[in-house]
């Protein structure tokens, strides 16, 4: 067989399944140059098959670990095993959890190990948790350089971590605005949506239902609004798409309400695009964000957003041009906003344009794809030295 040049990059992560983090990843191998580059994606936990179907490029190797509760670095040798098997040119880790790979990956000889970081760990939404700095800290000598998807996360990285701004790149995530985009026309219908008569105004979400994502305050919200506005019960309603540990406590809190009928709660869903371009508003009611793939999809919908101001999603919303940008935990604000927008929708609309054109500018596909392209491409030429600190 001949010898195949191009380096490979293995994608590290904890677990390779729906999610925005896990999108991003899909999005970067099916979209970087495929004479450039080869791929293997390696997770500590499992593959999810129909997800890693949504990878197109051929020849990519799947690996899952399936790795018991735990330290990583258990899975040392392991890891330094799949490492020389693999050879691959560059590492790429994301988030804590897959940071200690790192290691195996110095001790297998692996040229460039990179490390991103896509969001707020569990417990830890402002950064300000001492034991994971100093995890940052410890396995700093071991990675070359540094991926913030925002600037929360970049101060992070140089200020209580204490990594060198020279060794952090910030990449915001990118999204396809050729698969998500406005509707030529009326707003659709949603397949299997209760909702869709004339007139009625739908705000939803789309997630996984888990503690960071905070979807029961939407749903709290939304009491709230209707209670204070009984006449927006005519024409305001709830889309919440998505599993997880939440929806359960979702539904009863709307259940407890008598408003159960007022909102829809399918599941999981694949046609993602279809659902947003089937919404009049978004809503993502985080308690801590990276850069949000599911707010550039609806952006990039024609959908304004209303969202809490934490992590990345400042760097998204244009707050009263492109949605709305209220505090986390406030249940107030978050219905006093979400009854705003369903008060005048010809504004909602408005910003939603705003927030398509927004996208178009800053946040494209192509210009991530660029952007990880050139900083793999340096990397290998000319390594960051992984001591170099301040």
């Amino acid at each position: 067989m001949a010898h195949d040049g191009r380096p490979l990059v293995a994608h590290v992560l904890h677990r390779f399944d729906t999610g925005g983090l896990e999108n991003g990843v899909v999005n970067l191998i099916n979209a970087l140059p495929p004479g450039r580059w080869r791929h293997a994606v390696v997770a500590l936990d499992r593959v999810e098959p129909g997800f890693a179907a949504r990878v197109r490029v051929p020849g990519v190797e799947f690996v899952a670990l399936h790795k018991p509760p735990g330290p990583t670095l258990r899975q040392g040798p392991r890891l330094w095993r799949l490492f020389r098997r693999l050879r691959p040119a560059i590492v790429h880790t994301r988030n804590l959890g897959a940071l200690e790979c790192a290691l195996p990956a110095w001790a297998a000889g692996v040229p460039v190990r990179i490390h991103g970081e896509h969001g707020r760990d569990v417990g830890d939404f402002d950064g300000s948790n001492r034991k994971n700095q100093w995890n940052r800290r410890l396995m700093a000598p071991f990675v070359h350089h540094w991926v913030a998807l925002s600037r929360d996360l970049a101060g992070t990285l140089t200020g209580p971590v204490g990594i060198a701004p020279a060794r952090v790149t910030r990449i915001g995530n990118g999204v396809d605005a050729e698969r998500f985009h406005p509707p030529a026309g009326p707003r659709p219908p949603i397949a299997g949506c209760p909702f869709s008569a004339p007139g009625l105004w739908l705000a939803g979400t789309v997630g996984r239902m888990q503690v960071v994502k905070n979807q029961t305050a939407l749903a709290r919200a939304f009491v709230l609004a209707l209670q204070q506005h009984p006449a927006m019960a005519t024409r305001l309603r709830l889309v919440m798409v998505g599993d997880g540990p939440l929806r359960t406590e979702a539904q009863q809190i709307l259940e407890s309400a008598g408003m159960a009928h007022l909102a829809w709660l399918p599941g999981e869903r694949a046609d993602v695009p279809d659902v947003m371009r089937g919404l009049d508003a978004f809503v993502l009611p985080s308690l801590a964000e990276g850069i949000s793939n599911t707010i550039l999809e609806a952006m990039a919908s024609g959908l304004p957003v209303l969202a809490t101001a934490v992590g990345g999603n400042a760097d998204l919303v244009d707050d009263g041009r492109t949605g709305r940008l209220v505090p986390a935990g406030d249940g107030p604000a978050l219905a006093g906003a979400l009854a705003d927008l369903a008060a005048d929708p010809a504004a909602a609309a408005a910003q939603g344009r705003a927030g398509r054109q927004r996208v178009g500018a800053g946040f494209s596909l192509q210009a991530m794809v660029r952007s990880y392209d050139d900083l793999y491409t340096r990397l290998l030429q000319r390594p960051d030295r992984p001591q170099e600190r301040h």
